[in-house]
C-alpha cells in the first residue's frame, strides 16, 4: 500500500484476463472517504442484524429446533449449494485470485435478511425461514472459515490470502446486535415494531449513502465489477441457488411450502456481512473495486426472486390454492 497524506493509493494489476494491455490501474481512495465507508458498511450490518433479531420469536426457533429436519435440510442447502456453485463458476469462468476470493466469501456466507421477505412473497413457511435465518448465522462461525479454507485449496495464491481472523470477528459482530434484538423482541415486544421502523428508514439512508460513496470512490475503475465473467457469476449464483434449494427439498419430501421457503434461504446470501467483511477485513490494497461485487450480486438475487415470486403468483392463479394442502397430505399418507 502506497500511503500518502490523506489518500490510500491501491494498486490494481492486470493479468492478462481484464485485458490484453497489462496496464496498472491506480484507485485512489482519500483516507476519510475509506473511514466513512466501512463505517456506514458497518452501521448497515449491524441495523439490519437488530432489525432481523426484532423478528424472531425464541418459542418458533424452539420449535424447529426440536423438530429440526427442515432446518437440516436447509443448512445442508445453503452450506453446500452456494459454496459449491461459487467455487465451480469461479473455476470454469478462470477468474483471477482477488475475484475469486470475492466469489468464494460471497458463495460461503449464511443466509441474509432479504430471504425472510422472499419467503413472505412465495407463502413459504415464515417460522422456518427465521428459524433457518438464525441457525445459519450461527453455523457460519464454523462453517464459513472451514469451507473457505478447504475451496481456496483450489485456486494458486489464495490458500494464505483470506483473512480468517477478520472474518470470524465480523461474524460474532452480526450475533450480539442479532441477539439484542431477540431480547427486545422478548422482553419488550412493544418496541419491536418501533425498532423496525427506525431501523428501516436508516438502513435505506445510510445505503444511499454508501451507495453513492463507494460509486465516487471506485468511478475510475468501476468497469472492472462490469466484466463479463463477474456479471455472470452474480447473475447464475443466486438463480442456481433457488433452483438446487428447491429441488433438494423436493428430493426430501419436504412440504411445498417447505421447499419454496428454503429456495428462498439458498439463493438468498447475507450481502451486508459479505460487503462488510470483503471492505473491513481486506486492505483496499488487495481486494479493490470487488468490494461491491455483493451489491452486484443483491441486484441480480433480488430481481431473479421477483421474477419467480411473480411465476409463483401467476400459477396460484391457475392452480387453486389448496393443491399445497392436497400435496401435503399425500407426502404424509406415504410416510406412514
Amino acid at each position: 500500500m502506497n500511503v500518502t497524506t490523506g489518500h490510500v493509493e491501491t494498486n490494481i494489476y492486470n493479468d492478462g484476463n481484464i485485458s490484453g494491455n497489462g496496464t496498472t490501474v491506480i484507485l485512489n481512495i482519500s483516507r476519510p472517504m475509506n473511514t466513512a465507508i466501512n463505517i456506514l458498511t458497518i452501521v448497515i450490518l449491524f441495523i439490519t442484524m437488530i432489525s432481523l433479531g426484532c423478528t424472531m420469536e425464541i418459542s418458533k426457533i424452539k420449535a424447529h429446533l426440536l423438530k429440526p429436519k427442515g432446518v437440516a435440510i436447509a443448512l445442508l442447502a445453503q452450506f453446500c449449494i452456494m459454496p459449491l456453485t461459487a467455487f465451480c463458476l469461479a473455476k470454469i469462468l478462470e477468474m483471477d485470485p482477488f475475484k475469486a476470493v470475492t466469489v468464494l466469501i460471497c458463495g460461503c456466507c449464511p443466509g441474509g435478511s432479504l430471504s425472510n421477505i422472499f419467503s413472505l412473497l412465495v407463502k413459504g413457511d415464515m417460522n422456518l425461514s427465521i428459524a433457518m435465518t438464525t441457525c445459519s448465522g450461527i453455523a457460519a462461525l464454523g462453517l464459513m472459515p472451514l469451507l473457505l479454507y478447504i475451496f481456496c485449496q483450489g485456486f494458486s495464491g489464495l490458500e494464505n490470502a483470506v483473512p480468517y481472523i477478520g472474518i470470524i470477528t465480523a461474524l460474532v459482530s452480526t450475533l450480539v446486535p442479532c441477539a439484542i434484538g431477540i431480547l427486545i423482541n422478548h422482553y419488550k415486544p412493544n418496541y419491536s415494531s418501533a425498532v423496525k421502523k427506525a431501523g428501516l428508514s436508516i438502513l435505506i439512508l445510510s445505503s444511499i449513502i454508501l451507495s453513492v460513496l463507494s460509486s465516487v470512490a471506485v468511478k475510475d475503475v468501476l468497469w472492472m465489477i462490469l466484466m463479463p465473467d463477474v456479471l455472470s457469476v452474480a447473475a447464475l449464483m443466486p438463480l442456481i441457488g433457488f433452483m438446487l434449494g428447491y429441488v433438494m427439498s423436493v428430493i426430501c419430501r419436504l412440504s411445498p411450502q417447505c421447499c419454496r421457503t428454503i429456495s428462498m434461504e439458498t439463493g438468498c446470501q447475507n450481502i451486508q456481512l459479505c460487503t462488510a467483511i470483503l471492505k473491513v477485513a481486506f486492505s483496499p490494497q488487495d481486494i479493490g473495486p470487488m468490494f461491491l461485487f455483493p451489491l452486484l450480486y443483491m441486484t441480480f438475487q433480488c430481481a431473479e426472486a421477483i421474477i419467480l415470486a411473480l411465476c409463483f403468483r401467476c400459477y396460484q392463479t391457475v392452480k387453486p390454492p389448496a393443491a399445497d394442502e392436497m400435496i401435503q397430505h399425500n407426502l404424509d399418507v406415504k410416510r406412514t
